[in-house]
């Protein structure tokens, strides 16, 4: 079938025809919101490098969060900037840490909303590293996989719903599960980072949550960005362990990915749509290079189109107002 018995543009030639007929679709609820929460009171600290996001202390975190159910967004995603650090990154786990507080008061002020807490020691240890590094500076896997359980455990118990473990030490999924069932909450799902690359796309977030790597870098550990066929068992991997969701991250230079993971996987996927893509268009839109609603949303729908169920973003306000809109 060619032209003129086909032309495309017939179905273009109007906004609501062309909306009828599109076939990739973006609500709201496809959305995750993530937050950076510290200790204190009456903390609203900006980061620069992410223009429009925050440091909130749990005070003020609560009231982002008010804002952030009324536009509709059904989840937020905690990432925690502990009062102190150490080795083992230990307050990772106690019951009165930051991410544990924050928990709790959004729980209070809206227990509807969906809390994820991301599952992860390098916002937690003084030397910037997902895991515990051994006396030669080699992060050691198996060490690393009952701390990452205690704090998801405590995260739970704290009232969060989903736990989210972002740290890719080998068995954290199964450990995790194991250690949840155990403890009574065989209900919690895991949203397993499960193909997480060791992307340069990362800066802007450890600036946002002071876990900037002391030495070395974190390619032991987080994927290869050449490999796909690695991404897949890393998937598989997780799936098999107990994964309720998987995550690809980052997004735009993944796509490949996030569409190969969800034909071959057909589980829930999550795209993050991270802080240095993020950071990119917040630059060139305040230069006046780009449209930046017309690219944040252009940029979410490739997300979805590619495959994804919901997409963790830190622009998630920013398109709640486009679609409200």
């Amino acid at each position: 079938m060619g032209f003129p018995i086909y032309r495309g543009r017939r179905l273009r030639s109007q906004a609501a025809l062309r909306a009828m007929v599109a076939e990739t679709s973006l609500h709201i609820n496809d959305l995750i919101y993530p937050m950076f929460v510290i200790h204190g009171k009456d903390k609203h600290l900006p980061v620069t490098s992410m223009p429009g996001v925050y440091q909130l202390s749990v005070d003020r975190l609560v009231n982002e969060v008010k804002e952030v159910k009324k536009l509709g967004i059904a989840a937020v995603l905690l990432f925690g900037i502990p009062e102190s650090k150490d080795a083992e990154g230990s307050s990772s786990y106690q019951d009165n840490g930051v991410v544990q507080q924050a928990i709790k008061a959004i729980k209070d002020c809206c227990p509807e909303l969906i809390v994820v807490t991301d599952v992860c020691l390098c916002e937690y240890t003084d030397h910037g590293h997902c895991g515990l590094p051994d006396k030669s500076g080699y992060v050691d896997n198996d060490a690393t996989l009952e701390i990452l359980a205690r704090q998801a455990l405590s995260h739970v118990r704290a009232g969060c719903d989903i736990v989210a473990p972002s740290d890719m030490m080998d068995g954290r999924v199964g450990r995790i599960r194991n250690y949840l069932d155990d403890n009574g909450y065989i209900q919690v799902p895991i949203m397993a980072y499960a193909a997480k690359f060791a992307s340069s796309f990362y800066g802007p977030f450890r600036d946002a949550a002071d876990s900037t790597p002391q030495f070395g870098d974190r390619k032991t550990y987080q994927m290869d960005y050449c490999n796909i066929n690695e991404a897949l068992r890393e998937v598989a991997m997780d799936i098999e362990e107990g994964a309720d969701l998987v995550m690809v991250k980052p997004a735009l230079a993944y796509l490949d990915v996030i569409k190969a993971v969800k034909e071959k996987f057909s589980y829930p996927t999550v795209a993050y749509n991270v802080s240095g893509e993020y950071a990119m268009v917040k630059a060139a839109a305040e230069h006046g290079w780009i449209d930046e609603e017309k690219v944040t949303m252009e940029i979410m729908t490739a997300i979805k189109r590619a495959g994804a169920d919901l997409i963790i973003t830190y622009a998630a306000k920013d398109v709640a107002r486009y679609i409200n809109r």
